[in-house]
């Protein structure tokens, strides 16, 4: 059989463990997010956890961080240290979580069509934490943010094509481009080979998703140059549709080693830059780690998070604007020793949020813009790329 055919084979057995990745293996995690049990219709049965510091900035930021497979919020959030990174520059975290009532790898179905359109399953139960978080904290509409990895990078270019109203950036790490694939056989093709769409119709994908007729969000990849869960080429295809969605040159603006690794830039008019590619050479699947700017660590190494020499959380979040903000007290929550206070965790249940208008524009169009074994394992290939891209409903 061929591995499509064995794929196609294994995505109708009962769900196992042993085809549920990192997940079955995951250890309890001590987080500082806080879990939402209500905040909207769902309809796409996720779960809201987030975090928000005690000192937020004045026009607070909201950034949204979507997990890879066999991950939860808080094991991709202390692998990657976002919530250290909001602590000290006073943004708001939002991390929804997969269920595995969902998916059995508890990956987001970024290739189901049922979840990845406007107003519709997934796509729209984070639309409406998006919602809840920002009435409850007086998020900045302008200052809307996505990010994700593998699957959930996959999955944040779905939410910044169905809603690009919403995001004024989205930063995808090891992830597709939006509308490559709507069926298993084809999610699978998508990552192992990426796109051959041209530029204009990846761009259509984008444009035929919503009725936007504004500003578009600006746009971050990240992706490993030996990555063989999803190949490189789909980081390639995802500049090619947001480039035509720009309406920018193919050819790179600027090209310059940032950390040791190449970034190409893409600009507009004003200067402002709107795309921009990091290509993390010889890194595998996953996150890279590494030093920020300011010489401080955020992440932990670990599966599918990788030392490589550069933090990419530290990167994106100067992308977005946020570590232009003065530098945040670090303080503990009253009765709380400072060296617990990053460890506490708690469930709130909360008023469900009033219904969103799915047609509702939030932001204004003119916002600111391990050694390797030399046999080949079939059934651990075939079970990564079910654990890396959540390819079994």
């Amino acid at each position: 059989m061929s591995l499509i055919n064995n794929v196609e084979f294994l995505r109708h057995l009962p769900k196992m463990n042993a085809f549920n990745g990192l997940g079955a293996f995951a250890p309890a995690v001590s987080t500082p997010l806080v879990e939402t049990t209500e905040f909207g219709a769902n309809p796409g049965a996720l779960k809201m956890f987030s975090f928000v510091p005690a000192q937020l900035a004045r026009t607070p930021a909201l950034v949204v961080v979507l997990h890879g497979c066999g991950q939860t919020a808080a094991a991709y959030d202390l692998g990657a240290g976002w919530s250290t990174l909001a602590r000290h520059y006073g943004f708001a975290l939002l991390m929804p979580e997969q269920q595995s009532s969902n998916n059995g790898n508890t990956c987001f179905n970024w290739f189901d069509p049922e979840d990845i359109a406007r107003g519709q399953g997934e796509a729209s139960s984070i639309r409406q934490m998006i919602a809840y978080m920002a009435g409850a904290h007086d998020i900045d509409p302008r200052r809307i943010y996505v990010t994700g990895l593998s699957a959930g990078g996959a999955m944040a270019s779905v939410m910044l094509a169905t809603y690009p109203d919403v995001f004024a950036g989205g930063a995808i790490i090891a992830g597709l481009p939006f509308g490559v694939a709507t069926n298993l056989r084809e999610a699978l093709q998508a990552m192992m080979q990426g796109s051959a769409l041209p530029a204009p119709e990846l761009g259509a994908l984008v444009r035929n998703a919503s009725k936007h007729n504004g500003a578009w969000p600006k746009i971050s990849v990240w992706h490993g140059s030996a990555d063989r869960t999803v190949s490189p080429a789909n980081a390639a295809a995802i500049v090619r549709q947001w480039l035509d969605v720009h309406g920018l040159p193919p050819a790179a603006m600027s090209k310059a080693d940032v950390g040791g690794y190449p970034r190409e830039v893409w600009w507009n008019a004003d200067g402002e830059t709107l795309v921009e590619s990091y290509g993390i050479t010889d890194m595998a699947h996953g996150t890279p780690l590494g030093l920020a700017d300011n010489d401080d660590r955020y992440g932990v190494e670990g599966a599918f998070m990788i030392e490589a020499g550069i933090s990419s959380t530290y990167h994106i979040a100067s992308f977005f604007g946020l570590t232009d903000q003065v530098r945040q007290p670090q303080i503990a929550p009253t009765g709380i020793p400072r060296e617990r206070a990053d460890t506490i965790s708690m469930t709130i249940p909360v008023p469900a949020a009033d219904p969103v208008s799915e047609t509702m524009s939030d932001r204004s169009s003119a916002r600111p813009q391990t050694p390797r074994s030399k046999g080949v394992d079939v059934g651990r290939v075939i079970a990564r790329a079910l654990t890396a891209a959540g390819l079994m409903k």
